[in-house]
């Protein structure tokens, strides 16, 4: 896979970067003893710089939350309960569903090409063309498509954020500026990470249904499940209900950097456009691992998975296939937009959850500390604890209360 510089990567750095991070272990700097585990774990998500970190964590009959920092740098804000944030690549997950509960319905086939839906679009001197990529290769990542994002001046810089937060982007145009990096990645179908496969998914959802992603996403998903705190933007730049300031250095460096929380995000059209909650999350991957958004046939393709090279994991369509500490693997995914990081996992059975977001770049650690507590949480190490724990959730602060 070609390497990019990391600022480069805004919608989903995460999958390299956080992927590549050991699972378990210490990160961070050392926090002050607590009775909690979770908000131990939170805390060190904390210690490694960032200006906000809030998880919530799910087991049979048990919901915990923890939050560290504060909501806007400079000020004493705590983080707010029930925050919205930009879920960044996780939006891969939502994509994916509603093309297979397409393709459950007959409408569409995973072997269909891109040219059957979106002719003439994708095809370039020496890049793929769209005769010979199948959905299926655009939601597992093996298309060979380039990827857009280092196209997109908002992202890549801080003068580039200021000229351009507020542009909007077309998904043809968006293609278009990804074709012309044809050279980018191999042609192959080699697994390679492209933001541009989730914008075409989003295009070809159109084109079957006669509605926008946006629409479908909406009617499909987040409706059903009542999830009150999940949306889709469309060209708006702002996050709707409380939330906590983003921050971002764009390369230059560690530390909290500059405000990014308005921004259009037209560029991340079915990739990573998604916002939503911890709780929010956390109901999503339990119904969709539960079978309560696809068929048994349908949810048996999106975990199947490859492999991954160099990351370490494998890729099924729009879910990684992540180790475990602990012995076995997890699914989810991790997620990146200017300044807000997320990492949601859900054990294979689907009895645990673990979200977790951040505010700001953070340090070199901050990665190793989101998987950290997402593969701790799911292995359970506390879970025995929390059910008889009152107590202690009162002297810590963490807020705990039945599912």
């Amino acid at each position: 896979m070609q390497v990019l510089p990391r600022r480069r990567l805004l919608v989903l750095t995460g999958l390299a970067a956080l992927l590549l991070a050991p699972s378990g272990g210490p990160a961070g700097a050392a926090s002050a003893p607590h009775a909690d585990p979770l908000q131990r774990r939170v805390d060190a998500i904390h210690d490694t710089g960032v200006v906000g970190a809030s998880a919530e964590v799910t087991s049979p009959g048990t919901r915990a939350v923890a939050r560290a920092g504060v909501a806007e740098k400079g000020t004493r804000k705590p983080m707010p309960p029930g925050g919205r944030f930009r879920i960044g690549s996780a939006t891969k997950t939502f994509t994916a569903t509603v093309v297979l509960q397409l393709v459950g319905e007959g409408r569409m086939s995973l072997e269909d090409t891109v040219e059957r839906w979106l002719p003439g679009v994708v095809g370039g001197d020496g890049g793929p063309d769209g005769s010979s990529v199948t959905v299926r290769q655009l939601l597992q990542h093996t298309s060979g498509i380039p990827e857009v994002l280092p196209e997109i001046a908002a992202l890549g810089s801080a003068d580039g954020y200021r000229a351009e937060r507020f542009r909007t982007y077309t998904p043809r145009e968006l293609v278009g500026l990804a074709m012309r990096r044809s050279g980018a990645v191999p042609t192959e179908a080699a697994w390679s990470y492209s933001n541009t496969n989730y914008i075409l998914a989003a295009m070809i959802i159109r084109e079957v249904t006669g509605r926008s992603w946006d629409r479908e996403v909406k009617d499909r998903i987040i409706r059903p499940l009542g999830l009150s705190g999940t949306s889709t933007p469309g060209t708006s730049p702002f996050i709707p209900g409380p939330h906590a300031r983003s921050y971002a250095t764009f390369g230059t460096g560690t530390g909290t950097g500059t405000d990014v929380t308005a921004l259009n995000t037209s560029m991340a059209v079915g990739s990573g456009a998604v916002i939503s909650t911890t709780h929010d999350l956390s109901r999503f991957y339990t119904a969709l691992l539960g079978g309560r958004l696809l068929e048994p046939s349908e949810l048996a393709e999106m975990t199947a998975t490859v492999s991954a090279p160099g990351m370490g994991v494998r890729y099924g369509l729009g879910l990684g296939e992540i180790p475990l500490s602990c012995g076995g693997t997890y699914f989810g995914h991790p997620g990146e937009l200017l300044g807000y990081r997320t990492w949601a996992g859900i054990t294979r059975d689907g009895a645990r959850t673990a979200v977790v977001y951040a505010t700001s770049d953070g340090g070199p650690d901050t990665q190793q500390a989101m998987r950290t507590l997402v593969d701790q949480e799911l292995c359970g190490d506390a879970a025995p604890g929390r059910r008889s724990a009152a107590s202690a959730d009162r002297a810590s602060g963490v807020l705990r209360r039945p599912r």
